[in-house]
This record gives structure tokens, C-alpha cells and sequence, in this order.
């Protein structure tokens, strides 16, 4: 009997203990105290109980809850559960609250909220709207009327610009327009030397063409950090075109001297083929002679007569030294 009493008393602190823990968990009353005394009136129950039915961890709405209060900002818990829902960073929008009107910058709680959803830190953009940052570009390469190259490196103080975070453009467009407006500038000048001895005309042109325009940042100053001498890149071109037009002569010499070839083969080809119907006739010039023999158109004497001829002007070559071998 006392064991059954005792396994029942057992049974009974367990489930106490189980529904202390349940109830601590549902309704966290340590934090519900926190906030008492620091002046925030949150609900028990329908609050704070709320909060765990929705899946919201109520130390996320209620520490910033607090935070805020301290600072005298006015903002509703239901206000930053939605925006926790919608998967914002309360604790951020807070601090940028804070932040902003501690510098007396115009920032409501739904412009704060629609920042941070952007997918933009918006402590960090108030605290450079507070602070200006610099952005360094990389060295920008651009050439001189003249020809020489110059390189250039420039510093950018930007602040943040509140009112356009939502849909401006980033920190890769004022890089990217800053080096535009550098190479536009470079190239511009007559020589490399006007830019060596006035590296500011650089910054007074760029600065003045509103590169932060449709951006989320004010451009505050553009200051060359460096400048420097690199190839002299028109040199270099007339070389690459000096050579390319060398080369060009040499292909066009070679095909002449082709063609001249073809030309000398072809007459070759034409002498010889006059040759060959040389030899023919001559070929056959004995059986004309034995036809004529044949059919009494030509005597023995005949023949002789004709040999002696051919030794005649044979005798008469030799002495001349016009060789009918040679002309051949």
C-alpha cells in the first residue's frame, strides 16, 4: 500500500514538473518579468503566449521591444512580429532606428523595414549616412591623345542616401561609372603630361558629371590617389602596323615572284614544245627524200648537190662560231 502511494506520488511531481515545463515554455515568465520592469507592457498570455503559437521566439520581439523603449523609439510588438514573419532582422531595424534619430535622420519604421526586406544592412547604411565611406577603384588604365598610357587610382567618399537604399543601384555602379568618367577624361587631355601635372582636373571633371545618380549613395568627393606612367601604347601601334604592312609587302613581293615563275615555266613549256615539232619535221625529212627517190622527182645528183650545200654552210657556221647546237 505505502508503494503504491509512493509510485503515485512520483507519478503526480512528474506531471507537475511536465506541466511547469510546458507552461515556462508556452509562457516564458522570466522574460515577461524583464519587460515589466523595464517599462514595456507586453501581455502574458495573448502576447507572449501568441508569439509561441506562431512560431515566433519571443525573445526576438520582445529584447528589441525593450532596446527601443529604452531609446525612446516608439514601435508596437505587432509590428515587429509581421516583420520577423516576413523574414526581416528585427534587432537591425532597431539599432538603425536608434541610430538615425540619435543623428537626427529621417527614418520611419516602414522605410527601416522595407531596407532591411531589400535584402541592405540598415544599421550599416545609417550609420555611413552618419560616417561617410570610401570605396577605392581599381587602377584605371586609359591613353592620352599622345599616346602614352596613364593609370590611375581614385578614392570615392560616398554616405549613404536613405531614401533611395530601396532600388538603387550598389557600390559596383559608382566603381564602375567613376572609371568610365577617369578613361573619358584621360583620353580627352592632349597629352599625358597635362594629367601628371593636374591629377584634381581628373576628379573636377567626374565629380561633376552625377555619377550617383539612380545609386544608394551620395558622392561626396573624388580624389586621385595615384597616377602613373605606363607603355607608350601609339608606339607600339605604329610598330604593330609597321609590321603588318612589312608583312603585307612580303606576301605580295612572293606572289609576284610566283607569278614570274608560272610565267618563265610556261615559256619553257612553249620553247620546248617548239622543239619537239622541230624534231618531228625534221623527222621527217629522209622519207620525203626517199619518196622522192621513189618516184624520180629527185636524181643522185640531186642529192649530192644538196649535201654539198649542207657542208657548205656547216664549213661556214664553224668559222663564224654560230653553232646551230648552241642557238638550241
Amino acid at each position: 500500500m505505502e508503494s503504491l502511494i509512493t509510485t503515485s506520488g512520483v507519478m503526480l511531481i512528474g506531471l507537475i514538473l511536465l506541466g511547469l515545463i510546458i507552461f515556462m515554455y508556452f509562457i516564458p515568465v522570466g522574460l515577461w518579468v524583464t519587460a515589466f520592469f523595464s517599462g514595456v507592457k507586453v501581455k502574458l498570455v495573448r502576447d507572449l503566449m501568441g508569439m509561441r503559437l506562431r512560431k515566433v521566439p519571443p525573445v526576438h520581439i520582445v529584447r528589441p521591444l525593450i532596446t527601443a523603449h529604452k531609446a525612446g523609439i516608439s514601435v508596437d510588438p505587432p509590428q515587429l512580429e509581421a516583420h520577423f514573419l516576413a523574414g526581416g532582422q528585427v534587432q537591425k531595424v532597431v539599432n538603425a532606428l536608434i541610430s538615425a534619430d540619435k543623428a537626427n535622420i529621417d527614418l520611419n519604421f516602414e522605410r527601416a523595414t522595407a531596407i532591411d526586406l531589400a535584402g541592405r544592412d540598415v544599421f550599416e547604411a545609417v550609420q555611413v549616412s552618419v560616417n561617410p565611406k570610401v570605396i577605392e577603384t581599381p587602377p584605371v588604365s586609359a591613353v592620352a591623345k599622345d599616346g602614352i598610357q596613364v593609370r590611375a587610382i581614385a578614392r570615392v567618399t560616398v554616405r549613404a542616401n536613405i531614401e533611395r537604399l530601396v532600388g538603387g543601384a550598389g557600390e559596383e555602379t559608382i566603381i564602375a561609372r567613376v572609371g568610365e568618367g577617369i578613361v573619358s577624361t584621360i583620353g580627352s587631355s592632349a597629352t599625358h603630361k597635362e594629367v601628371l601635372e593636374n591629377p584634381d582636373s581628373i576628379s573636377k571633371v567626374v565629380l561633376s558629371k552625377g555619377l550617383d545618380s539612380g545609386t544608394a549613395f551620395e558622392i561626396l568627393s573624388i580624389d586621385i590617389a595615384d597616377v602613373d606612367v605606363g607603355e607608350n601604347i601609339g608606339a607600339k601601334l605604329q610598330t604593330d602596323q609597321a609590321d603588318a604592312d612589312l608583312k603585307i609587302a612580303q606576301a605580295k613581293a612572293e606572289e609576284r615572284r610566283a607569278a614570274a615563275v608560272a610565267r618563265e615555266q610556261e615559256m619553257i613549256a612553249a620553247v620546248q614544245e617548239q622543239r619537239a615539232k622541230v624534231v618531228a619535221a625534221e623527222a621527217e625529212v629522209p622519207l620525203a627524200m626517199a619518196e622522192a627517190f621513189r618516184s624520180g622527182n629527185m636524181g643522185i645528183m640531186d642529192y649530192y648537190n644538196m649535201k654539198n650545200v649542207e657542208a657548205d654552210t656547216k664549213m661556214r657556221r664553224s668559222i663564224s662560231g654560230d653553232s646551230p647546237t648552241d642557238k638550241k
